[in-house]
């Protein structure tokens, strides 16, 4: 069972340099409607002054001065008014969000917001999910771990416009000043006993015309609800079955659909040499060419799947037919900019890190929705993106965007996956070919084969150091290009102007800029990006370049501290820039009991990072004795190390909801141990030769750590700071610092399995695995 613990003092005004909100006056507006409804206005600086006091100091780093949440609220900022919350005449609060929940909790830190500033029961406030809303420009995109940071004053504003309005209603009703109404648990309450449900006067606070008004928000020493732990609001329903995912969705008129794809990445269909004979298939209802395929739709996906496999179709060439890791490898190598000349005097560590590819396949396999007619087209699926994704498929449709209705449906999982929407996409194509409504869903095979992945990359990092002090700290991160062809792109070309970076810098690299910064002293320090143009099917996916290069970077530090003759703690107490990373430091520290005895073959490893503005520090420990290494569970083999214990702990800035935040770091976690040591894909010929769960090695049962505390630390802002991904890098690189003491080798190539091809790889055609027939369960 693992362990949970928690620490929630009260902070001080002055923790972390930011004052606190207390009283706070924010502006907003009351819409035209029904009903009550409010929107909000909000434009925070969301800044963090830091200090520094070592030896030889570093200049701040673009990501220290804005990072890629910044750049976010600012983007959403112009729009905020448009985000409102809806008092209903029932008695319950509706907000539709315009972000995507896929697992990470978000609708539940909403529904606390609300119900925070509404003085409203949880159970009254009901979180939808919005529909592609254009008018939002950009603020309509889940990702970044900036929901609820740059949504937590819109929302806290609309909310308590919403209360205020309903005071004033009652007072004007009651004919007594609004001081003498109170509103708590959504009950109004007057003098001499007068009383009123916030549903019973919701109509009568509509107003027929928008006007601007102001209210205060909450002073944080009356919060109720914030701060406080909750279950997840679908929580019940998850544990029942009851929970409804994007697959579970059915729209009368659509039948299953699946497409027979090509043996390479992005290969096309030149021709299908057997047409007649496959539409003449038990269940088949239609069979057409689409651009990356032969789709197929029938009664059921069983006899979708059935068709596949008597698929005969001639394939055109792909985009990456001749690569494979070898290949990538050589031309990533060659594509590494130049370190500069250690400096007279000076001594000089270097390294080269590799990364393998890795999917960030959500459990749910890719789905939508589809249906195309003449005039008209409606789709669901899970986007994150969904106004970029309704511009695009308009566009391929022929059709004028406020013709295609875009809903956005909850998905189970998505790891930066549903950042695009090219399922949606491709479902819409097959329904205008085939005119008809589409159910499609991806096979774990297409998941794996052809969705999207993290970039196969290199990390170089050179250190020089003299008289007890590190001069300079260099890092150059070489990958396969990212693809950001979606919204932050966007984003990056509108506020160009306003980003702490010099040059004409690619998509890639301004995000490289705006999330990556070195936490330490390390005189001059330089983190550069480049990226070679391999037309794989890449992604931002969970926590984008930071495991990679935090990982390399906290492996050199762990160097350093050996060279200095330090425990490596206590280098990086003496290295540190960062109070609030000290702080998390020292108690991951504590709580972990680093430093005492283990037995041989097994070590703790510790690192930290800051990113979102939180900032993380993890403690593990690992075993790599080979009675543990080779082993079998239950008749199977299980070769490979396993984390027994990790201590995470996190300033998160202010806590929304504990226990949502303890979840995220443990989903963090678990990346961190797939990433370091078991996860990847292999790549020959311009394929994965990875095609299910079976084949890809994410973090199982038997690799994770039964012993888990997370400590969350005092609040020192008034917002909270971004949380969804923070908890990734320190923890891949703890891993592989705990992974280097205890074998007492310094690992370059992660995953540290990847040489092991630990499967047999399934056919490439036909292109989905038959459905099994023996009764057993199989994870395809």
């Amino acid at each position: 069972m693992a362990e949970h613990r928690r620490s929630l003092d009260a902070p001080s005004e002055e923790a972390g340099g930011r004052g606190l909100v207390g009283r706070r006056r924010v502006l907003g507006y009351l819409i035209a409607a029904p009903t009550l409804a409010v929107g909000a206005s909000w434009l925070i600086n969301d800044s963090d002054p830091r200090s520094a006091d070592a030896a030889v100091p570093s200049v701040p780093q673009p990501q220290d001065l804005f990072d890629l949440g910044d750049l976010q609220n600012l983007a959403a900022a112009p729009t905020s008014g448009l985000i409102t919350v809806e008092m209903r005449a029932d008695g319950t609060a509706h907000f539709a969000l315009p972000r995507t929940e896929v697992g990470q909790g978000i609708t539940t830190a909403v529904a606390m917001i609300v119900a925070e500033e509404l003085d409203l029961p949880m159970e009254k406030v009901e979180i939808t999910l919005a529909d592609a809303r254009p008018e939002l420009m950009m603020n309509q995109l889940t990702g970044g771990s900036n929901s609820t940071r740059s949504m937590y004053v819109p929302i806290r504003t609309a909310a308590a416009i919403t209360r205020q309005r309903l005071v004033e209603v009652a007072a004007l009703k009651w004919n007594v000043a609004v001081d003498q109404v109170t509103a708590a648990g959504g009950l109004l309450t007057g003098p001499n006993g007068l009383k009123a449900t916030y549903g019973a006067l919701a109509t009568a606070a509509a107003v027929t015309k928008t006007v601007k008004v102001t209210a205060h928000l909450k002073a944080k020493a009356d919060f109720k609800v914030l701060g406080k732990p909750h279950n997840r609001i679908d929580a019940h329903d998850i544990v029942t079955g009851r929970k409804q995912f994007a697959m579970d969705l059915h729209v009368k008129g659509a039948k299953p659909t699946m497409v027979a794809r090509p043996p390479t990445i992005n290969g096309t269909l030149r021709r299908i040499n057997n047409l007649k004979a496959l539409r003449a298939l038990p269940g088949v209802t239609d069979v057409v060419g689409v651009t990356n395929g032969v789709a197929i739709r029938a009664n059921t996906f069983g006899q979708c799947i059935d068709a596949i496999q008597k698929v005969d179709a001639t394939w055109g060439p792909g985009t990456v037919d001749k690569e494979s890791d070898a290949t990538v490898l050589k031309q990533l190598r060659a594509a590494q900019l130049p370190m500069t000349v250690p400096p007279l005097l000076s001594q000089t560590i270097d390294a080269e890190f590799v990364f393998a590819f890795s999917s960030n396949s959500p459990l749910e396999p890719d789905c939508a929705i589809a249906d195309v007619r003449p005039d008209r087209a409606e789709v669901w699926s899970c986007l994150k993106v969904p106004i970029v994704a309704q511009e695009d498929i308009a566009k391929r449709l022929g059709l004028p965007i406020d013709a295609v209705k875009v809903h956005v449906v909850q998905g189970g999982g998505s790891f930066g996956r549903h950042l695009f929407h090219d399922v949606a996409a491709e479902a819409a194509e097959i329904s205008q070919k085939m005119g008809k409504a589409v159910k499609l869903s991806w096979s774990r095979t297409d998941n794996f084969r052809q969705g999207r992945t993290h970039p196969m990359c290199t990390s170089r990092v050179r250190v020089n150091y003299a008289a007890g002090n590190v001069i300079s700290y260099e890092q150059r991160h070489t990958g396969v290009q990212t693809d950001f062809g979606h919204g932050l792109g966007e984003m990056l070309t509108a506020f160009a102007a306003d980003l702490p970076i010099a040059g004409n810098l690619s998509f890639a690299e301004s995000i490289f800029e705006l999330t990556q910064s070195s936490p330490y002293n390390f005189g001059v320090t330089t983190q550069l990006l480049n990226e070679i143009p391999l037309k794989f099917n890449t992604g931002s996916m969970r926590n984008i370049y930071s495991p990679n290069v935090v990982c390399a970077e906290e492996l050199m530090v762990d160097q350093l501290a050996a060279k200095f003759g330090q425990d490596p703690v206590q280098f990086r107490r003496n290295f540190l820039k960062d109070p609030r990373l000290l702080a998390v430091l020292n108690k991951a520290a504590e709580v972990g009991k680093w430093g005492k005895a283990m037995p041989k073959g097994t070590a703790q490893g510790i690192a930290l990072h800051s990113e979102y503005r939180a900032a993380v520090a993890t403690l593990v420990e690992i075993d790599c004795r080979p009675e543990t290494v080779n082993r079998r569970i239950e008749g199977e083999a299980v070769t490979g190390p396993r984390v027994t214990k990790a201590v995470i702990a996190i300033d998160p800035g202010f806590c929304i909801n504990p226990r949502g935040l303890e979840a995220q770091m443990f989903g963090g976690l678990q990346d961190a141990i797939a990433v370091v040591l078991t996860s990847s894909l292999h790549i020959k010929d311009g394929i994965p030769l990875e095609g299910s769960w079976d084949n890809y090695f994410y973090t199982r049962e038997w690799n994770s750590p039964l012993d888990v505390e997370v400590v969350i630390m005092p609040n020192t802002s008034d917002s909270p700071s971004g949380a969804g991904e923070v908890s990734v890098a320190p923890s891949a690189a703890a891993i592989a610092c705990a992974y280097a003491r205890a074998t007492g080798t310094l690992p370059t190539y992660f995953p540290i399995n990847h040489g092991k091809l630990g499967f047999e790889p399934l056919p490439l055609q036909p292109s989905t695995p038959q459905s099994p027939t023996d009764g057993l369960d199989y994870t395809f």
